[in-house]
């Protein structure tokens, strides 16, 4: 696993090891950021369900000024803190070990980009979904990593599904505000 692009271009991450980690492709993580690049340059980036940071450090390294990870595994917190050091990008990155629901019903921060990936085998992606808004800036937009067989609603709240991207087994879904009803 490496940064695909920026000023951390090619620098080398660790990951988790076992069965329960999936890291994102390269392939998958480039069109993520294909999709935001014109929107991701000092923007604030919630890296939700962060696993070993790396969407957050690529935000970081293509121009975010400001990175939130969150997750609630001691080991995952522990691979992300190695990467953020690794690459130099601590000084922009908050790090918060937390249930990611709890995290959302909590925080008063707002995210221009929020990435979500839970763990495949559960249901928390709606329930984080549904409680997302609240905190994403006007233009916000959200990004969802899921299984193809997931179906997401075309609406959350004022947020609206623009794109689903297939890749093999895994859909990238984005949603952006829905400024008419802003």
């Amino acid at each position: 696993m490496r940064v695909v692009s920026g000023k951390k271009r090619g620098k080398k991450l660790e990951t988790l090891n076992g069965d329960t980690v999936r890291p994102t492709t390269d392939k998958v993580k480039e069109s993520v950021f294909n999709v935001i690049q014109f929107e991701l340059s000092g923007a604030s980036f919630l890296d939700l369900f962060a696993g070993s940071g790396q969407m957050g450090i690529e935000a970081l390294s293509r121009g975010a000024s400001k990175v939130t990870f969150v997750d609630i595994n001691r080991n995952s917190i522990n691979v992300i803190n190695k990467n953020l050091v690794a690459t130099s990008l601590f000084d922009n990155a908050e790090v918060v070990n937390t249930n990611a629901l709890l995290f959302l019903k909590n925080v008063t921060d707002v995210f221009d980009i929020a990435f979500l990936d839970p763990p495949y085998k559960s249901d928390v992606l709606l329930d984080a979904l549904f409680l997302i808004p609240k905190v994403m800036s006007k233009s916000g937009i959200i990004i969802c990593e899921h299984p193809i067989d997931v179906i997401l609603p075309d609406d959350v709240v004022d947020f609206k599904l623009i794109k689903m991207y297939k890749y093999g087994k895994i859909a990238i879904s984005v949603f952006r505000r829905n400024i008419s009803l802003v």
